[in-house]
Parts: structure tokens; sequence; C-alpha cells
């Protein structure tokens, strides 16, 4: 019987990440088709997804204030939710490898993003610069060691945007609190 619920907890999580993946490839394509729609096409397209994104967001959260073993991925899958929301990450792959907390390819492509910066292959400076911070931010969220070198860039080039995505983390991680707090205190009852 116990089973069960980690069998049903695997395929709630399994679908809230194909959810998500989904609604960030959504993202991603709507940004690359952005030059072969109208700007009032492209503004709607983006806004619906992003209510979309809101939606799944309202859906985590009420899955979090139930079961406090689904909270761990669930505030991964929120903190991506909120900075594809907050504008904090413009890059769909960066938001998808930080939601699956996957490390090594957020090291990987920020390897080759210096790399091709290094050697003057970036088309875009200003663009490239921004997935710079956003794939720093998500290692640190990550809980990763930045080098001096690393940390001095995040500091130096952290914007609004960046830092109305850590009020929101810092909120989720209270709110975190909160439902485990609330847990022990009904235990004890």
């Amino acid at each position: 019987m116990a089973s069960r619920g980690k069998t049903e907890t695997e395929i709630l999580e399994k679908n809230l990440y194909s959810q998500l993946d989904r609604l960030i490839d959504q993202l991603k394509d709507i940004e690359e088709s952005k030059d072969d729609m109208s700007d009032e096409e492209y503004t709607e397209q983006k806004q619906e997804t992003l209510e979309q994104l809101k939606e799944l967001n309202a859906s985590v959260a009420k899955f979090k204030e139930g079961n406090l073993s689904l909270v761990d991925q669930m505030n991964a899958i929120q903190l991506a939710i909120q900075a594809a929301v907050s504008n904090a990450f413009q890059t769909p792959e960066v938001i998808q490898m930080f939601a699956k907390k996957e490390k090594p390819q957020l090291h990987q492509r920020l390897a080759d993003l210096d790399e091709r910066i290094k050697l003057g292959q970036v088309a875009d400076m200003k663009s490239a610069l921004r997935q710079k911070l956003e794939i720093l931010y998500a290692l640190q969220k990550l809980g990763e060691k930045l080098t001096d070198d690393q940390n001095h860039f995040l500091v130096s080039n952290s914007n609004t945007t960046m830092k109305e995505f850590e009020i929101a983390s810092i909120n989720i991680s209270t709110g975190l609190l909160n439902v485990a707090g609330n847990q022990i205190q009904e235990a004890k009852n």
C-alpha cells in the first residue's frame, strides 16, 4: 500500500515536468518564430503561454500544501516557472535545465558559451551575456559554488528582473517552511 502513494507521486511529478517542458518548448518556439509574426500575434501567444505557466504554478502550490514529500520537486518546478513568468530567464533551455536540476549540462553550456565569446563567435553579445547571467544564477540557486570571477560577474550584471526572481524564490522558501511547520504542528496534535 505504501508504494501506491510513491508511484502516484512519481506519476504526478513526471506529468508536471512534462507539462513544464511543453510550455517551455512553446515559449522557445514563439521566440524562434518572433520574426514571422506580427507584434500583436507574438505578444498574444507569449502572454497565453505565460498565463498557462501561472496556472501550472498555482497547481504546484496546491500540491505542495498537501504533501511534504512532494515539496522538494515541486519547489524546483515552481522556481523554474517563476523564472519564466518573471522574465528573469529568457532562455528556455536554461529554464529546462534549471527545473530538472541538470548541473552538469548547465556547466557545459556555460563553458561552451564562454568559449564562443572568447573566440568572437557570438553574433549578439548582449544576448550571450544575458544567457551567461541566467546560467550562473541557475547554478547558484542549485547550490553550486561559483568562482570569484563568476560571483563578480553575477553581482555586477544582476538586474531588477533577477532581483524580482530572488524575492519570488524567498517567498517560495517561506511557503515551504510554513507547510513543514503546519505538518509538524498537526503531528503533535
